[in-house]
């Protein structure tokens, strides 16, 4: 793993109703190749950073760089030419996907959004796209009602690699399946962050979920960061009770 951070998250606050702050002060940083685990328990922030950290949200206070750019100085047109070096995978499987379009055009629609020409061979690049996540080329003429929970999360993460970013934002990406389909997309996940060299945020809720696919984990309570550390250590010997808590009310994988 490169020790170079490429996002680095200082002092992120955002505050939705006048003196209540969803989150509040969090600072981390997330190395080239790595996967960074973000849990805590629902309400806790965690997908409001995310969405912080791609400036789907504007924060209150606080620096985002990426690279050593400073996102949030960035024009909307300057941050164009970054959104597709920085993609996001939603928790449901159901609600991303337009039920209206078949997945052809669902594939394509990174590239009319980041108005990026579609390149050169687009149908061969589409099916190796599918190839990639398991599923054959016949899926491109199909809806999302078709497709199976595992199968229309594997389009998502198909649709979210299209640009080729190198961060990923993994938005609890299986707690809306069973669990053994939601093994086979976690695994799925590590097979493409060796492929492609990918860099990952991983949102979760469970504390093993994270253990095994993570490097280092960072635990939010109440729009705080209370706990940060390589995975192993956070897991094992836990220095908040809150940790101690969330790791005893998620089972073992």
């Amino acid at each position: 793993m490169d020790e170079t951070v490429l996002v680095q998250a200082r002092g992120l606050t955002k505050e939705f109703v006048k003196g209540r702050r969803v989150v509040d002060d969090v600072s981390f940083s997330i190395r080239t190749g790595e996967t960074l685990g973000l849990v805590g328990e629902s309400g806790s922030g965690k997908s409001t950073v995310a969405r912080l950290l791609l400036r789907l949200e504007e924060p209150s206070l606080g620096q985002v760089r990426y690279k050593e750019l400073d996102l949030l100085s960035m024009t909307s047109q300057e941050m164009r030419g970054i959104r597709r070096q920085m993609q996001i995978v939603f928790q449901d499987p159901y609600a991303a996907l337009n039920p209206r379009m078949r997945v052809k055009q669902i594939l394509t629609e990174p590239f009319e959004i980041n108005r990026e020409k579609p390149p050169a061979g687009l149908a061969s690049r589409l099916s190796e796209m599918l190839r990639t996540v398991g599923l054959d080329e016949s899926a491109l003429e199909r809806f999302p009602h078709e497709f199976s929970g595992g199968q229309r999360q594997r389009i998502n993460i198909a649709r979210a690699l299209a640009l080729r970013p190198e961060f990923v934002v993994l938005d609890e990406p299986v707690s809306a399946l069973d669990v053994s389909v939601g093994a086979q997309v976690v695994n799925l996940l590590q097979k493409l962050q060796k492929e492609f060299g990918l860099t990952y945020l991983f949102i979760s809720h469970s504390i093993p979920l994270v253990r095994y696919l993570c490097d280092r984990v960072a635990v939010m309570q109440s729009g705080r960061l209370v706990e940060l550390g390589e995975c192993e250590q956070v897991c094992d010997a836990p220095r908040e009770e809150y940790t101690r808590r969330l790791i005893a009310a998620t089972p073992e994988m």
